[in-house]
């Protein structure tokens, strides 16, 4: 306890320094007073008597100096003086400081920016209840890895023979038509299994869950809504039940509404369980599901996994015609989520940690300039007693004061720089909403500032540690330089500015190819001028597999309401051709297995793949498809005509290896099973965009599947702006329905939302590089411009003697292309092995492109002439008699 009064004593000694200073002057004084007069009645004089109490006092100073360091704390006292001394000698340089400042918030808050993203992404826990203990599951295909959705009945077994989960659902969202009110909107709706609540440990605040009745087939139905959609729909939370909406043409009672953000999956509008509508698959190969579950709390997720494993090779072995060489892969939910953006945000914090690198290098530069400038000063301090200790803290002090104020700024401009982020993302990356500066976000901040302070403050300190008083206070302060040391330095510190140039820039080029290739690719079809326009009619699903006549009602307002909105499009001014599909390109909407010619006599076995697409005639020929064989859809096929079908080449290549497919019978799972008769061959698209190659796709006409064709996108090419089209459409759905809701887009705009990821990396890195060769080219500058001037006595003897301007000029240069050539060479190896990185966002491009590696040294060649010719011709132009006037 009294070591803890003398701490506190000690540190409040730290404020009102000027009144104890005065009171200590005070007391010392009257001290002395009482000395001289006691010495005065002993009979000295007053000199004397003043010289002896002096004597016993010890020393006015040093009592004093004593005094403050039994009553203060020297270390904080110091280190306080320090820093009032270095905020004083960067305001005196505020030209200096003010460009330090900067290059360092830049750096310093565009890191902080991109990590405010990785942290909300990837970093910060989601805000579920235990989120660490939820997973997803999916289909482990063992050949290629590739994870995928669950069939229903492996779904059950899962459910049935594990014992590691708490709960286990599945679950399917899309947007559809909804009418909550006096007029139809976009929603998005999910069909959950009963568990999937309880998976993440949250119950409905209002109303209550599903009861079983409710999610059998053909059940009373029931939906449960978010917080938002109650809160903009009825008024709030508490509001909601009693009402009603209609969704697939019916009406459904509301009986819960959601804790305030709970929106799984992808923001939920409205919840309604599994089987309300339509019934589960029996197929094993029809995998439409995707599965959460909870784990147990004992249970970690490698048991799991191995739980999950072995019950995956028994159906593999019970089930082998459906489930060979088909697994289960258990993963973690946030995993699972970020997975494809993981690398992506990595790599983009590593490279503008690059950049803030190659900024504290420069900083580091500029600052042993100034510090060569200080030599005289700095030895001076020394020969009055100031320890080589003392000066490098009073040097370091400054790094300090420095990087804190770049730090502010950098999280004033990290602000800013977060929702430019956000702005330039891809739309599909999860949880940009939560991108925010927080408390870790500032520490992070707060360690790049103290971590950069180091770094550039590291080279003039040790130069400090290397002055030579004796030659250093000889020294004219105009000539003043660091010796060979700090050259040495300066020029390690280019060298490595243009070695992670090298770096970036080397990522960057292989990026932009990559983006150029992914561009320039053939996708199979036209995408310029098409307006989409989504439209979904509400339809009475089966619940069965034979439809009941309501639903076969249904489905026929369905078909009539599209095949009026196609010919009432078709005759508005600049329309060239209008179709409809259930996705435009670059999507899909669903795919499976097909047999062709004959059905197998059991479904459960593994079939050839393909994407399943129901358009209306003219499809083709809107989007710019070419027909290489047979014929287009017409309207003459209705539901009771014969079925039919169109494939692509993809197909046709893999299941008739030469033949010719036309007459042939395919068989689906779409919404039949009946045969179709193929009666058309149409050339291949790239239906996920670019990246990927084109997959084999059955097209069918939507007549004949009236059930999938009610959510269709109906494609319209025009002669002029497609946009210009919208109000038009949307007057001819409202005249025609007033319950369809629709929402409008362009195909271009769809392939522009497809290559989002790659162009979002393309377009950061780039940006970094152009940064990094930008403060290389400064660095380059500025050590060229220090040494033409302390050389200057050197070439004005040279040329004195004879040299001419072209040998100054060669010379100058010779020393910058060393260093870049040096810089260069380093990079090129670094660059090889960071770019294997990126390999898996290449398109087209390997990682050792030549092209974009000789394209990188021509670049940082030409950058460091150009920053160098300015110093080469200054040195040119030295006058050798005001040159040797300084020797």
């Amino acid at each position: 306890m009294r070591r803890l009064r003398a701490f506190l004593g000690r540190l409040g000694s730290l404020f009102g320094r000027e009144r104890r200073e005065r009171e200590l002057a005070e007391e010392i004084a009257s001290h002395l007073a009482l000395h001289i007069e006691e010495n005065l009645s002993r009979g000295m004089s007053r000199e004397e008597a003043r010289r002896q109490a002096l004597i016993k006092l010890g020393g006015v100073e040093m009592t004093k100096e004593i005094y403050r360091e039994q009553r203060g704390l020297p270390v904080i006292e110091t280190l306080l003086q320090d820093l009032r001394f270095a905020m004083r000698m960067l305001w005196k340089n505020r030209g200096f400081t003010m460009v330090a400042v900067l290059v360092m918030a830049l750096g310093i808050g565009a890191n902080t920016a991109v990590f405010s993203v990785v942290n909300a992404v990837l970093l910060r826990p989601l805000a579920y209840n235990d989120p660490d203990r939820i997973v997803t599951l999916s289909s482990l295909w063992l050949q290629d890895g590739h994870h995928g959705t669950v069939s229903s009945p492996d779904f059950h077994d899962w459910h049935d023979q594990s014992n590691a989960f708490e709960a286990m659902a599945y679950y399917r969202d899309w947007e559809t038509a909804v009418t909550a009110g006096t007029s139809a909107e976009y929603a998005r709706a999910t069909r959950v299994t009963p568990e999937f609540f309880s998976v993440f440990h949250v119950q409905p605040i209002v109303g209550r869950g599903f009861v079983l009745e409710e999610a059998k087939p053909g059940g009373t139905g029931a939906v449960i809504v978010s917080s938002a959609y109650a809160a903009s729909h009825f008024g709030g939370s508490s509001n909601a039940l009693g009402y009603t909406l209609r969704m697939a043409d019916q009406t459904l009672n509301i009986v819960g509404v959601m804790p305030a953000g709970f929106g799984f999956p992808n923001q939920t509008d409205i919840w309604y369980p599994a089987n309300s509508f339509s019934p589960e698959t029996p197929s094993r190969s029809v995998h439409n599901h995707l599965v959460v579950a909870r784990l147990k709390d004992a249970v970690t997720l490698e048991q799991a996994q191995a739980q999950m494993t072995a019950i995956g090779t028994r159906l593999s072995e019970k089930y082998p015609d459906s489930n060979k060489g088909k697994n289960v892969a258990v993963t973690g939910i946030r995993d699972e989520m970020v997975g494809h953006f993981r690398l992506t945000l990595w790599v983009m914090l590593a490279a503008v940690g690059v950049v803030l690198l190659i900024a504290c290098a420069n900083l580091a530069n500029m600052l042993l300039a100034k510090a060569a400038a200080r030599t005289r000063e700095i030895a001076i301090r020394a020969a009055i007693g100031a320890s080589r200790g003392r000066i490098v803290r009073q040097l370091a002090s400054e790094s300090v004061v420095l990087a804190l104020l770049a730090g502010g700024i950098g999280v004033l401009l990290a602000m800013w720089g977060s929702r430019l982020l956000v702005s330039l993302a891809p739309g599909d990356v999860p949880r940009l909403s939560e991108v925010g500066i927080d408390s870790r976000v500032l520490l992070f901040a707060l360690g790049a500032s103290l971590a950069a302070s180091l770094l550039f403050g590291l080279a003039p300190a040790l130069q400090a540690l290397r002055v030579d008083l004796n030659k250093s206070l000889k020294q004219n302060s105009t000539r003043a330089s660091g010796g060979s040391v700090a050259d040495r330095m300066r020029s390690v510190l280019v060298v490595a500015e243009i070695a992670l140039s090298v770096v970036l820039l080397a990522g960057a080029g292989l990026l932009v190819k990559s983006f150029v290739a992914l561009q320039n690719v053939s996708l199979g079809f036209r995408p310029e001028k098409i307006l989409v326009m989504s439209a979904s009619v509400p339809l009475r699903r089966s619940t069965t597999f034979s439809p009941s006549p309501s639903e076969v009602q249904s489905a026929n307002r369905a078909m009539r309401f599209y095949k009026d909105l196609l010919a009432e499009a078709a005759t508005l001014p600049g329309v060239l051709n209008v179709g409809a599909t259930m996705a435009a390109p670059p999507n899909t909407a669903s795919n499976g297995g097909y047999w062709i010619d004959s059905l197998p006599k059991e479904l459960n076995v593994s079939a050839p793949q393909a994407i399943f697409s129901v358009i209306a005639p003219g499809t083709f020929a809107t989007l710019g498809m070419p027909l290489k064989d047979g014929r287009d859809f017409n309207d003459g096929e209705a539901y009771d005509a014969p079925f039919t079908a169109i494939i692509n080449e993809t197909l046709a290549k893999t299941a008739f290896a030469g033949r010719d497919p036309i007459g042939h019978s395919i068989y689906c799972g779409l919404d039949s099973m009946k045969p179709m008769r193929i009666v058309g061959l149409v050339g291949d698209i790239r239906q996920d965009g670019p990246a990927h190659a084109p997959q084999s796709e059955i097209y069918m006409p939507y007549q004949q599947h009236p059930e999938p064709a009610s959510d269709l996108s109906v494609l319209v090419r025009t002669s002029s702006d497609p946009n210009a089209l919208a109000g038009a459409m949307r007057e001819k759905v409202n005249k025609l329905s007033a319950d369809v809701p629709v929402k409008f887009t362009t195909v271009e705009a769809s392939l522009s939302e497809n290559v989002a990821a790659p162009r979002f990396r393309t377009l950061l890195l780039g940006i970094f590089a152009g940064l990094a060769v930008c403060l290389a080219m400064a660095g380059v500058y500025g050590v060229m411009s220090y040494v033409v001037g302390q050389r200057a006595n050197e070439i004005g003897l040279r040329v004195a003697l004879g040299a001419s301007p072209s040998d100054v000029l060669r010379m100058v240069l010779r020393q910058s292309l060393t260093l870049t050539g040096v810089g260069i060479v380093l990079g090129l190896g670094g660059a090889a092995a960071v770019t294997q990185l990126l390999t898996s966002m290449l398109f087209n491009v390997k990682a050792t492109d030549p092209l974009t590696y000789v394209a990188v040294v021509a670049l940082l060649f030409a950058v460091a002439l150009l920053a160098s010719y300015v110093p080469a011709r200054r040195a040119m132009r030295v006058d050798p008699m005001v040159a040797l006037r300084y020797e």
